[in-house]
């Protein structure tokens, strides 16, 4: 029974076949993929929309709550606005970076 060679034992030429077997599998999935990457691609600016858009609304609504309740110099409203907006942004970073890492090298 002949077992698989090693990574390290496989000639250049073998290893550049592999990857090229890889690249082939990939592009082929991708073009019956196509409607579903549509529908992910839409799902995906959903998520990033919400993902933004509910930090913002909590710290409006919890601004609003603490300029009611103790009014001072400095607007909470407008301070947690920005607070959510980094907060947003940040949380839409990681879930792109996340979801293009999970489908550009899965087989």
């Amino acid at each position: 029974m002949n077992a698989a060679p090693k990574k390290e034992d496989q000639k250049p030429w073998e290893k550049w076949k592999d990857q090229v077997e890889k690249m082939e599998t990939r592009k082929l999935r991708s073009r019956r993929e196509r409607f579903r990457s549509l529908w992910f691609g839409m799902g995906m600016f959903g998520l990033i929309g919400w993902s933004v858009a509910v930090p913002v609304l909590l710290g409006v609504a919890v601004g609003i709550w603490i300029d009611t309740h103790w009014p001072g110099r400095i607007s909470w409203t407008l301070t947690l606005i920005f607070v959510g907006t980094a907060v947003g942004c940040l949380h839409a970073w990681y879930w792109i970076k996340q979801e293009s890492g999970r489908n550009r090298w899965k087989k």
